[in-house]
């Protein structure tokens, strides 16, 4: 089931988030993302609207929204092509529209997975905290 964030999931949503990052992002140092968690923590998290998808008290994954924009989503390793994603951002689409993302150039399964569930390539350009490519897409044409 999708659901509201609430402040007790910060820690197993702050694990998904990083081993999902580290996996998806090997370009980027692992140290990098280690040196975000008090950030997602304190900034990012509880200044954007969350969902969390959770099966008998268990965190699967989630996402985030700020605005128009799909700020987040991950899913747990272990359980990625599962349809949870596909589920995560069909419930994403549900509560915005257009809906806006970016995703690192360099991570060619997220950019196609964008890709199958509808977003559009709008343009490129770099990510001020790593120096890589990000594609900006969109649900709007």
């Amino acid at each position: 089931m999708i659901r509201s964030y609430n402040p007790n999931d910060i820690e197993p949503i702050l694990n998904i988030w990083l081993k999902a990052s580290i996996r998806a992002h090997n370009f980027i140092a692992a140290d990098f993302w280690e040196s975000q968690i008090d950030n997602m923590r304190d900034i990012y998290i509880p200044n954007s609207e969350t969902y969390i998808y959770d099966i008998h008290s268990k965190i699967y994954g989630f996402y985030s929204l700020a605005d128009n924009t799909l700020a987040a989503l991950f899913v747990d390793p272990e359980f990625q092509g599962q349809g949870i994603g596909k589920r995560l951002i069909a419930h994403a689409k549900s509560q915005r529209n257009p809906l806006n993302l970016t995703v690192y150039k360099e991570n060619v399964n997220s950019y196609q997975f964008y890709l199958s569930q509808g977003f559009h390539s709008q343009k490129e350009q770099v990510d001020n905290h790593t120096g890589h490519i990000e594609c900006l897409m969109s649900t709007k044409i």
